[in-house]
């Protein structure tokens, strides 16, 4: 009899997670915005430049983390901008 209780409630809490996942994977890509036109605009790429990155410019705003997305000044309503990419607006003074 235990046996057929702790089948069920794995099924169940089985059922939840899977259900659960793709709620968490589109609130998570719901949250990042970006700002096409701007990005176009500077000619911003997800790569450096001659050794210069978004991380190293002044206008650049990071992220939770060293690796996280983060924004950018010069790029308002965009909360995706790669400490690894470049744009022509790039500077360090």
């Amino acid at each position: 009899m235990t046996t057929n209780h702790g089948r069920r409630k794995l099924l169940r809490v089985g059922g939840a997670v899977l259900v659960l996942i793709p709620l968490a994977t589109i609130t998570r890509q719901a949250r990042g915005t970006t700002n096409s036109e701007k990005r176009t605009e500077l000619k911003y790429q997800v790569t450096p430049l001659n050794g210069n990155s978004c991380v190293s410019c002044l206008e650049f705003i990071p992220g939770k983390t060293d690796h996280d997305f983060g924004g950018c000044k010069q790029i308002p309503g965009d909360d995706e901008i790669s400490p690894t990419g470049y744009c022509v607006l790039w500077n360090t003074m």
